[in-house]
C-alpha cells in the first residue's frame, strides 16, 4: 500500500499511544499509515502518558466530541515529597520535603476528600486557552498564569500499590479531570507534596476492555496489505454501541434521510419500543427528553446520532453518509 495515498476511510482505532508523542503526533502517524483523509482524536494524553488513544477517521469524526466527554480509566504513578512546575517528570523540582510514615488509613483519609465531585485547579502547563493561547505557552514565557478551578467527577480512586514513596493510583473520571492535579492534591493531602511520575490510560467509554492496536503493529499491518490494515479499525457504530439502538421503517429512513425530525407516536417501530424510548399508545413523555440513540435506516446502515424531544419526536444530532452495508 502506498502510504502517501489518502482515501475515505470510515472507522475507529484504538491506538496505545507510545511514551513520548503528542497525541496530534500519534493521530497523525496513524492516520498517514490507514491512509485516511481525515482523522481526528477524543481527547489529548501528554506526551509521557501511554494507553488508549482512540482516533477516528471519515464519518467516525462526527462523534469524537460525544466520546472526549466520556468517561474514562488510568493507572497513575505518583511520587511523593517532591513538587515540580509541571506538576510531572518534565518539570523542574520545585519543592523536596520529608515524607511522613504512611499507613492504609493515612492513605484512605488523604484520598478521601478527592472522590466524587471534587473541585480541581488544573496545572498552570495544561492545555487550556486563556485568552486563545493555552496556559502552557504563557507559564513558558514566565507569564504569571491564574488558572480558574472548576468541577470534575472522580468516580473512583484507589490505591493498587506501593514501593517506598512511590504510590500506584487507580482512578475512573469524568472529562476534563487532570490527574497531575490529583498528584499534586494528594501530596498536599498528605504534607509532603508530590508529582504524576507515569500515567497509563486503561479505557475511555464505551471501550471498557479495548484491544489497543500499537504503531509498530499497525506498520506490520500496512505493509503486508489492505486486509490487514482494515482489520484493525472498529465500525464507527462501535463508538455508540453504549446507546440504544433504533431501526427505522422504510418510510421514517426516508423522512430522516432528509434531515427531518421522526415523530415517535403510537405505532413507532417495535424496535424503538423495545429501546426503551417510547411504550404503546406513546404520546410524549418528558422523563424521555434529551435520550440519545443511535438510528439505523431499514437497510441496516447507520444514519445517525439522534435525540428524543420531550415531545416524542425522533432528532438528528449527527448525520452520517457511511457507504451501503
Amino acid at each position: 500500500m502506498n502510504r502517501r495515498t489518502f482515501r475515505d476511510i470510515h472507522g475507529l482505532l484504538l491506538l496505545d499511544k507510545p511514551l513520548g508523542l503528542s497525541s496530534n503526533q500519534a493521530l497523525q502517524t496513524a492516520r498517514r499509515l490507514v491512509g485516511a483523509a481525515k482523522g481526528g482524536h477524543t481527547g489529548s494524553l501528554d506526551p509521557l502518558a501511554t494507553g488508549l488513544l482512540p482516533l477516528c477517521f471519515g464519518e467516525a469524526t462526527k462523534i469524537a466530541g460525544w466520546l472526549l466527554g466520556s468517561r474514562k480509566a488510568y493507572e497513575a504513578e505518583v511520587k511523593l515529597g517532591v513538587t515540580t512546575t509541571t506538576a510531572d517528570l518534565e518539570g523542574e523540582v520545585v519543592q523536596t520535603r520529608p515524607v511522613p510514615s504512611l499507613d492504609d488509613a493515612a492513605l484512605e483519609a488523604a484520598l478521601a476528600p478527592l472522590r466524587g465531585r471534587i473541585v480541581q485547579v488544573p496545572p498552570a502547563y495544561s492545555a487550556i486557552k486563556q485568552d486563545g493561547v493555552p496556559l502552557y505557552v504563557k507559564a513558558r514565557r514566565g507569564e504569571v498564569v491564574d488558572v480558574p478551578a472548576r468541577e470534575v467527577d472522580i468516580h473512583r480512586l484507589e490505591v493498587v500499590g506501593r514501593d517506598g514513596d512511590t504510590v500506584r493510583l487507580h482512578v475512573e473520571c469524568g472529562s476534563g479531570t487532570y490527574v497531575r492535579s490529583l498528584a499534586v492534591d494528594l501530596g498536599e493531602n498528605l504534607g509532603c507534596g508530590a508529582h504524576l511520575t507515569g500515567l497509563r490510560r486503561l479505557w475511555v467509554e464505551p471501550f471498557m476492555e479495548p484491544a489497543m492496536v500499537t504503531l509498530d503493529a499497525l506498520r506490520e499491518a500496512a505493509e503486508t496489505g489492505p486486509g490487514p490494515l482494515e482489520a484493525c479499525l472498529l465500525p464507527v457504530e462501535a463508538g455508540l454501541a453504549h446507546i440504544p439502538r433504533v431501526d427505522l421503517d422504510a418510510d421514517q429512513t426516508r423522512v430522516l434521510g432528509f434531515g427531518q425530525p421522526v415523530p415517535l407516536g403510537p405505532g413507532a417501530p417495535a424496535a424503538l419500543v423495545g429501546a426503551g424510548l417510547v411504550g404503546a399508545g406513546y404520546a410524549g413523555d418528558p422523563a424521555a427528553a434529551g435520550q440519545r440513540c443511535a438510528a439505523y435506516g431499514s437497510d441496516g446502515r447507520l444514519m445517525a446520532l439522534a435525540e428524543v424531544d420531550g415531545e416524542g419526536v425522533l432528532r438528528v444530532l449527527r448525520g452520517f453518509n457511511l457507504p451501503p452495508v
